[in-house]
């Protein structure tokens, strides 16, 4: 176990050539770029949390039936501060880091009740993003970075905060048909004025403009938080062909604490807090008026962290979450949980939950307190309270999933399969599976000591239907008999199609994509 999480990976700069078990379809040709943790120790130091970890980038790059991999580490500021001075110097969200040599790149605060928050790290380790032509390294504070995409290597540093007021930003925006980005940040700049805010991102400008597509982002709309000291903590949004799904959890940053984290010693992961007792606030924003629907829909308290889908019927939104009922998940991925024994150990208090909520948009107004507002066919309800609020409760999909993907083209629209890795008690997936929403039906893929990644659906070039495709997933091994590989499957069947072994110590990764080959700049 210890070898899987705590144990720092090396990096394969150089491409190392992949065996081949199997067949690979021949059109499937392109880079599955992953990131996710790599590092947890620097000279007598040590993370506290998996999360924490420096980011390491790998990819698998298909080209005529050949696959080459290769890994290298963002080098962020937080990493070369880090390495410069052989011990955790930059602060993440589960580490608190002292004294910090580094202040001068560290060097501007923001000042919040006369108390001041450390600028964030850079250290961007949980997804990448695509801009235009370009590749980011993503986390959940104010900065990425941009990479090249070919050699892994990492360029100039982005910060949000210089085109949008936004401190924090999520790392799964979503991209439309026009190949703009959107993407959701909470500000906690302006005194009393806490909010989220929703912006967009165009594709890149023409090179002769020589200006950043982030100098043309957009604020599409901001929604001022329910409470102005402590704005909930996400980690994803929906969106849907007319709106922007929000949802504004009781799992929320306590913004006096974090202020002062540093001064007492403790962790910023120490100022979330879950309050079960809460209510959780569904908001939609009219993509074409920027305006909030003004009807209140709620539920009864949960924990989220990945929306799957969202579409339209009928009047209605319908959209798909993983939910639990607490927030013991993140306490599950502390270094000292995840030990030889962590699997029997470590069970999650929650297990993870595929809900459909259906939100009736149109209704008649007429109707009457405690009547169900939802016509559509679904177990999910929208009853109408005596404040004209609206209380939701989901239909139950399936059980026991995480890190859900679909394919990106039914995005926004009605669809049936979810792909997904199958976590039972324990947070860690042991299978990736496929749901079919419609039938209920769950296809399974596992062999013993394999811990699959986040599956990546890429579809046929003459795709008709959905699953129409392979899956792409990294699998991991605990057995130092055998060697990690990148797994393909037949997306429509689940059977295995092929695999690409090699025979390095490959990281266990949380986000990323598959670029096909015609996105694929000729980088030099």
């Amino acid at each position: 176990m210890e070898t899987i999480f705590g144990k720092n990976k090396e990096e394969h700069p150089e491409p190392i050539k992949a065996e081949v078990k199997g067949h690979l379809p021949t059109w499937l040709q392109g880079i599955l770029l992953r990131n996710g943790p790599g590092m947890h120790t620097i000279g007598d130091t040590k993370y506290n949390h998996w999360f924490d970890g420096l980011a390491l980038l790998h990819s698998f790059t298909f080209k005529n039936g050949e696959v080459y991999y290769r890994s290298k580490y963002l080098r962020s500021d937080t990493y070369n501060c880090n390495i410069e001075a052989n011990r955790i110097v930059v602060s993440e969200f589960g580490t608190m880091a002292y004294p910090d040599p580094c202040k001068n790149i560290f060097a501007k605060a923001f000042s919040y009740l006369s108390h001041t928050i450390p600028e964030f790290t850079d250290n961007c380790l949980i997804n990448i993003m695509k801009t235009g032509e370009d590749f980011y390294a993503t986390s959940e504070t104010n900065f990425i970075r941009k990479i090249n995409l070919q050699t892994l290597e990492t360029l100039e540093k982005v910060d949000y905060s210089k085109y949008v007021a936004v401190n924090l930003a999520t790392s799964h925006p979503h991209y439309d048909s026009a190949g703009n980005v959107l993407n959701m940040g909470t500000s906690i700049v302006d005194k009393g004025k806490t909010k989220y805010v929703l912006f967009k991102i165009p594709p890149s400008v023409p090179e002769k403009e020589k200006k950043s597509s982030f100098k043309n982002l957009e604020v599409l709309c901001s929604i001022p938080s329910r409470s102005l000291l402590h704005p909930s903590y996400y980690h994803s949004f929906g969106i849907t062909e007319n709106y922007i799904i929000f949802i504004e959890q009781p799992f929320k940053l306590d913004i006096v604490k974090m202020a002062t984290a540093y001064i007492r010693g403790v962790t910023w992961a120490s100022c979330l807090a879950y309050n079960k007792e809460d209510k959780t606030w569904f908001h939609f924003v009219d993509k074409k008026t920027k305006k909030e629907v003004s009807t209140k829909f709620y539920t009864d308290a949960m924990v989220l962290f990945h929306h799957v889908n969202a579409y339209e019927e009928d009047g209605h939104i319908i959209f798909d979450i993983i939910a639990y009922t607490d927030n013991s998940l993140y306490d599950m991925f502390y270094l000292k949980n995840l030990t030889g024994d962590f699997e029997e150990k470590n069970k999650l208090t929650s297990v993870p939950t595929c809900k459909r909520f259906v939100v009736p948009l149109q209704y008649d107004k007429d109707a009457g307190v405690g009547s169900n507002l939802v016509t559509l066919a679904s177990t999910a309800t929208a009853v109408k309270e005596k404040d004209g609020s609206i209380y939701c409760q989901p239909e139950i999909l399936c059980e026991g999933i995480e890190l859900p993907r679909i394919n990106y083209d039914y995005n926004s629209k009605k669809y049936k399969c979810v792909f997904a890795t199958q976590v039972q008690w324990s947070p860690v997936p042991t299978k990736v599976v496929k749901f079919n929403i419609q039938t209920k039906e769950m296809l399974h893929w596992g062999e013993d000591h394999c811990w699959p990644s986040e599956p990546i659906f890429v579809p046929s070039p003459d795709a008709r239907e959905e699953d129409d495709g392979v899956i792409l997933t990294c699998v991991v091994v605990s057995d130092p008999k055998q060697v990690p590989f990148l797994l393909v499957l037949d997306a429509k069947t689940f059977k295995e199609l092929g695999r690409a072994t090699v025979d390095v110590a490959m990281h266990l990764d949380l986000h990323g994509m598959f670029i096909p080959e015609k996105d694929l700049k000729t980088e030099t």
